[in-house]
């Protein structure tokens, strides 16, 4: 089993990504199985920027729901190890004006939350192949998405 904590932040720039992508989350983080949060930030959140590990309270949510999403030991470890091996890269400021733009999301020289996410579900065998090529994985596509595949909010 992964867990996924999808938040919505108390920032005004969290409420606009949560309006823009038609929803009520604004950004999601991987659970380690030590209770650490793994995924990618613009800011320097808990002082680091782009793909990072940070302590499980490093900002406090306005709102927040973690998904468990079922899977075998394999996919576990394969979802966790994409994820390790993408640590230090950057945030994808170019990402944001994908949706505008239609930039694809599986580039993976950098990343946005939510993409960060997907790729490693996709990597582990965890979702199917996502029909959607360009940028329009948000939060909020995600959520739906992992509740789709058997995820349980817990």
């Amino acid at each position: 089993m992964i867990r996924l904590q999808f938040v919505l932040g108390d920032a005004f720039s969290s409420r606009a990504i949560a309006w823009f992508s038609a929803g009520r989350l604004s950004h999601v983080d991987a659970i380690l199985p030590d209770g650490r949060l793994l995924g990618a930030r613009s800011d320097a959140a808990d002082g680091k920027k782009g793909v990072q590990i940070r302590r499980a309270n490093y900002e406090k949510w306005a709102s927040r729901v973690v998904i468990e999403v079922p899977t075998n030991r394999s996919q576990e470890q394969a979802f966790y190890a994409f994820l390790m091996n993408q640590v230090g890269k950057p945030y994808d400021h170019m990402a944001i004006w994908g949706f505008v733009l239609n930039r694809a999301w599986r580039e993976d020289d950098a990343w946005i939350c939510s993409e960060l996410q997907a790729a490693a579900m996709e990597e582990a065998g965890i979702l199917p192949e996502l029909y959607s090529k360009v940028s329009k994985i948000s939060p909020q596509m995600l959520a739906v998405v992992a509740t789709a595949i058997g995820g349980k909010e817990v």
